[in-house]
């Protein structure tokens, strides 16, 4: 079958030669891929490209679309692809306050994003923002509380379950639980890989933490200098690294 997402030949550069060169990639429903690397690695880059909030200078980005058509992203016109940012795919963002609405109540930012794809019914608005926040392990009593109360983890967690709730197919996840307590980072991994095995999602998501590398994906990108210079099954490539790069990295864990 047609891969849910595929990326040729991706390229943003920056000035001082920063970026994403010649990145390719392919993502099929269902599949997890970390992007691992150090800082200015080119992988937040990459990212924000496959979200389409960058313009590439150059390749393509072909997406599946639910009726099997396949569309390039970066030529698709401005409503559609808000339409996309509103239904099929998600992005969970490092700090969850750009993700959320602060001003806006917890089960308000849950409801927001329903409101955009059609729903109108108030009561049901609200009975599916509530049955998100227990999924999420948000009481339901918090459900009118502002999130400028809710601790990091609980933040978070919000703002999944505010991507979670239109059922989309691609969620795309920038360091997740970089700066939360170990305690919560642990909690919130778990979380994470039951939702995203029990509604089947593809995800990409970018973490510099090979740990949460290992625990969530299937296969594993590895970056430098805006490069890809290794990849494969995530085992496989922690286990028996073969570019000198993905060594370092994995034996500066092993030495933490």
């Amino acid at each position: 079958m047609t891969p849910l997402l595929s990326a040729r030949g991706l390229t943003k550069l920056y000035p001082g030669g920063r970026g994403c060169r010649e990145v390719s990639l392919e993502l099929d429903a269902g599949e997890v891929l970390a992007v691992v690397g150090e800082s200015g690695s080119g992988k937040s880059t990459l990212l924000s490209l496959l979200a389409t909030e960058l313009a590439a200078d150059a390749g393509r980005i072909d997406y599946r679309l639910r009726d099997g058509t396949v569309r390039d992203l970066l030529v698709l016109g401005e409503a559609e692809r808000r339409l996309l940012l509103r239904t099929d795919w998600g992005f969970i963002r490092q700090d969850a306050t750009q993700g959320l609405r602060m001003a806006v109540s917890a089960g308000g930012n849950v409801g927001e994003r329903l409101m955009a794809v059609g729903a109108r019914h108030y009561g049901n608005i609200r009975e599916a923002a509530r049955d998100w926040l227990e999924r999420v392990e948000i009481a339901p009593a918090r459900m009118d509380d502002s999130p400028r109360g809710f601790s990091g983890g609980m933040r978070q967690r919000l703002q999944i379950a505010r991507n979670l709730v239109t059922q989309p197919r691609l969620v795309l996840m920038d360091e997740p639980t970089s700066g939360l307590d170990v305690s919560v980072q642990a909690r919130l991994l778990d979380l994470i890989r039951g939702l995203v095995a029990e509604l089947g999602l593809a995800v990409v998501i970018v973490t510099h933490d090979l740990a949460v590398a290992r625990l969530l994906s299937h296969r594993i990108l590895v970056m430098k200098d805006g490069r890809v210079i290794e990849s494969g099954l995530t085992d496989q490539v922690l286990d028996d690294p073969a570019a000198p790069y993905t060594q370092l990295l994995v034996s500066s864990v092993l030495a933490a």
